[in-house]
């Protein structure tokens, strides 16, 4: 039995790794990938909101189909379909068939990521076997994360972008073998029907948030289409709420916000997914553009942020096993805002380098590998382990609507930013109207945006300046919610898994 545990593990945690190469490599081509298919800001921006919106789309569905079918099975099934896809992605021709390969890409992988954190806490439900499990998938995880952009950079400098995609066939492959022969078979006997309403409503809604923040700047916010997608936003966000209190069954269980440790977690999944994750897909920009580093260098660079997400999350468990994650969570959450804080004063030196920006990717990367795994294992222990499935559906919906909507501000942001600079320097003779294509030009790292009026180093103390922004705004969400999971935890003292197992029933 502990050798099959020990298989199962290694496959669940290559479907982690697969899925943490998938976040993390990707940002570093997007430069390149926009010179090559000749696309532009907004279009690299969907190149990623179209995985995270279609990862946000399945989430819930996943949940309850695993829950109800079985969570090994759909594994499966969403293991295959990750490899299938992102061979799909390998093979676009253009833009446009890339962004669409990558909503499907991303909906096999919200259904695997689902999948294995429920299998996984189902087969590890002791204590001491349950953190390292976490603990090793954390790591693993992080292993993903913390070479995706060096090997995302070196494949770009050695082969082609499209292997970047293309190596995750073999890797599903492996792991979906791996994963026929270990995991144990589980599923909640009282699991119900799929709730349609609510994927399909949720969806639209953040569907229509993204497309506002990320057209609203060149359509205009007043313009016919931008009121429209903001309008839909806002009347599917208000009949996913009436839907879930009509259903009899609803997808968001909605009682478990009453459980403080698994609310207060929550508000750290989100907290991540306000700054450090969104920030990889531009960070590659700052260190290409801003810095003027190769596509090597730049991955080389970005393993200072995400190595630390290897290395932390052991220490992590560890700690929320002796100060419990009330304490660690929001800690965590601190440690990334100051790291972004830190950031902004290493990228404001004069000669800035890797090395002035060097102790706040570190400090933002500890404060993740904090955060990560305590998270995951506080919200599916917060809940009877029938009901992972719906747990785990809750906290990957909150860290992957939250990181498709700060994808999103995280460019307006940086535009508006830019813009500003813009504003107090450039000669007055450019047309005002050709200010934000200049602005997406600079933001993508172009420093020749093709305006007369604005020098090359206009347009790099432009860029710097805008990510200036980006980064206070990472640091400031991180601490705001800190603030919020520190009060939504309160002062109980009690395990999560103890005191929800004396007021949680199954089902």
């Amino acid at each position: 039995m502990a050798r099959r545990n020990a298989v199962a593990l290694v496959a669940i945690c290559l479907a982690a790794l697969m899925f943490g190469l998938e976040i993390s490599s990707v940002p570093v081509i997007l430069p390149h990938v926009e010179n090559v298919l000749h696309t532009d800001f907004s279009s690299a921006q969907w190149i990623m909101n179209a995985y995270t919106i279609a990862c946000t789309t399945v989430l819930m569905a996943a949940g309850t189909l695993a829950d109800r079918y079985g969570r090994k099975r759909l594994l499966l099934i969403s293991v295959l379909l990750f490899g299938a896809t992102s061979w799909i992605c390998g093979l676009a021709p253009n833009a446009s068939v890339l962004i669409i390969s990558r909503f499907l890409q991303g909906m096999s992988g919200g259904a695997m990521v689902i999948c294995q954190i429920a299998a996984l806490s189902h087969q590890f439900q002791e204590g001491p076997s349950r953190s390292k499990a976490f603990g090793a998938w954390g790591i693993i995880f992080g292993v993903g994360l913390g070479f995706g952009p060096i090997i995302g950079g070196a494949i770009v400098a050695l082969s082609n972008w499209t292997w970047v995609f293309l190596i995750q066939v073999p890797l599903a492959a492996i792991t979906t073998l791996l994963i026929a022969g270990s995991v144990d078979e589980s599923s909640d006997p009282q699991a119900k029907a799929l709730d349609l309403p609510g994927i399909v409503t949720l969806s639209l809604a953040v569907f229509g948030l993204t497309f506002f923040i990320t057209q609203g700047p060149s359509l205009g916010f007043a313009s016919s289409i931008a009121i429209v997608s903001i309008v839909v936003a806002v009347l599917s966000f208000l009949a996913f709420l009436y839907a879930e209190k009509r259903n009899a069954h609803p997808m968001f269980d909605f009682s478990v916000f009453r459980i403080r440790a698994f609310s207060g977690a929550l508000y750290g999944s989100m907290g991540m997914n306000f700054s450090f994750w969104p920030f990889m897909i531009y960070l590659p920009i700052y260190f290409q553009s801003a810095l003027g580093y190769g596509a090597i260098a730049a991955g080389t660079s970005l393993l200072a942020y995400t190595l630390p997400t290897l290395v932390i999350p052991p220490l992590a468990e560890r700690l929320a096993l002796r100060y419990q994650p009330r304490i660690v969570i929001p800690a965590g959450l601190f440690t990334i805002g100051l790291g972004f804080m830190l950031m902004k004063l290493g990228s404001g030196v004069d000669h800035a380098s890797w090395l002035s920006l060097l102790p706040g990717c570190v400090l933002a990367g500890v404060g993740l590998g904090l955060t990560n795994t305590p998270v995951t294992n506080t919200t599916t222990a917060a809940v009877p382990t029938a009901r992972a499935g719906m747990a785990s559906g809750i906290d990957m919906s909150a860290r992957l609507i939250t990181l498709a909507i700060n994808i999103a501000l995280m460019g307006f942001v940086l535009l508006e930013g830019i813009l500003s600079h813009l504003r107090g320097v450039a000669d007055a003779s450019i047309d005002t109207s050709q200010w934000h294509d200049v602005a997406a030009k600079i933001a993508a790292g172009n420093l020749l945006p093709g305006a007369q009026a604005i020098s090359t180093e206009i347009a790099h103390a432009a860029l710097v300046h805008g990510f200036g922004w980006v980064m206070l705004y990472g640091g400031w969400g991180a601490w705001l919610l800190a603030a919020a999971s520190f009060v939504t935890f309160g002062q109980t003292k009690e395990p999560a898994h103890v005191s929800i197992a004396c007021t949680s029933k199954p089902g």
